[in-house]
């Protein structure tokens, strides 16, 4: 049993349903918490480091891809 807060189960929803394909920052918040929602692109970067700590020895599966975003590791 993982106790993920609702934006890092959302992430990793996000980013699991759609493996392999490389999401902005922007469009991980929009497809997270809607459109126009208040948060900065780094605010992404600190929900997957939470989520990383928690994946533990998975924690990989969450790819940076520098200079764009993140995805989930096919």
């Amino acid at each position: 049993v993982m106790d993920l807060t609702r934006s890092e189960f959302e992430l990793l929803s996000f980013l699991a349903g759609k493996k392999g394909w490389v999401f902005t920052r922007n469009q991980i918040v929009d497809a997270i918490h809607g459109d126009n929602y208040a948060v900065t692109e780094r605010s992404v970067d600190v929900i997957v480091v939470g989520l990383r700590k928690k994946l533990k020895n998975h924690a990989s599966v969450i790819e940076t891809v520098r200079g764009v975003g993140y995805r989930f590791r096919e």
